[in-house]
């Protein structure tokens, strides 16, 4: 049961609701940057990985060889970072309610994503989950009369990222270092382009800024990694019901550790949405798992 799709989600989605405590420590920081930097890191790391679980490295490298592989990774990988852009710029900048609505809106997108282009079919928990959800979100837009675009660019970039996942047909590690490789020249372009502009925290002289740039490369990838391996074994309409677990975390952490104003709108807005996670979580524990599908390699 522990090693379900369902739950290694719900394990992601706790890590990375917990994130912004460690951003926190980072406020203003070049995001950019950071996300170059994990991309770098990160590499190395999955690839030790790979030797670890005893996935030929030939894999990968027979996959790269296809253009349609190289193409969707590349995609997957793009929309990665725009994720995290958002969700980085935000926690670093004050704005983790924004962050916290961004991955309210995703699992929407998720959902109708899988409904759309994977022919998931939804329960009738799940369909009513989704309409409160949807209830929640336009009581905000109504109420502020203009769109999150922040939050749904948020939302959007990662349901595409995990749709993408669904169309190629490797294990989870080995579409993850495609991921990094297809970044890494974007990734060297923005590192070498903060050095030569000598504002690259490396020529900062803050040793303790510089080691959390660093660890925030495994700190991110953790979650990103147990999130790729539990879109291969449950649907995308389920990852999209249990990624509510992430912003609720983070709407709990705006509110109580960093202080930020909570009106009666958003009360009622993410009073909606929780009730349609409860619904959400209700048809997951009462239905037997799945077996995973099988996959390539």
């Amino acid at each position: 049961m522990l090693l379900s799709g369902n739950w290694i989600a719900v394990c992601a989605f706790l890590v990375w609701g917990l994130l912004p405590l460690y951003f926190q420590y980072i406020p203003n920081s070049n995001v950019f940057e950071i996300l170059a930097i994990r991309v770098l890191f990160s590499i190395p790391f999955i690839y030790l990985l790979l030797k670890l679980v005893s996935i030929p490295s030939q894999i990968v490298w027979q996959a790269m060889r296809s253009k349609r592989t190289l193409l969707l990774c590349f995609l997957a990988g793009l929309f990665n970072c725009v994720s995290l852009y958002s969700f980085t710029w935000a926690v670093t900048n004050g704005q983790v309610l924004a962050a916290s609505l961004g991955y309210f809106i995703n699992p929407i997108f998720s959902i109708i994503l899988g409904v759309i282009f994977l022919k998931d079919r939804l329960s009738k928990n799940q369909k009513a989950a989704v309409a409160l959800s949807l209830a929640g979100i336009g009581y905000q837009v109504m109420y502020y009369g203009e769109l999150p675009w922040l939050s749904l660019i948020m939302g959007g970039a990662f349901a595409l990222y995990g749709l993408i996942k669904k169309f190629v047909n490797l294990d989870a590690l080995s579409i993850m270092l495609i991921e990094l490789i297809t970044m890494l020249p974007i990734a060297l372009f923005i590192l070498f382009g903060e050095v030569w502009q000598g504002s690259s925290v490396w020529q900062s002289g803050d040793t303790t800024t510089m080691w959390l740039y660093l660890l925030s490369a495994p700190i991110t990838l953790i979650p990103l990694l147990l999130f790729s391996l539990a879109v291969e074994r449950t649907s995308l309409v389920m990852i999209g019901f249990i990624q509510y677990i992430e912003p609720s975390l983070q709407f709990l952490l705006a509110v109580i550790v960093f202080g930020e104003v909570l009106l009666q709108v958003k009360v009622v807005s993410f009073g909606l949405i929780w009730l349609g996670l409860l619904l959400c979580l209700a048809d997951m524990t009462m239905k037997k798992p799945t077996l995973p599908p099988s996959t390539a390699g």
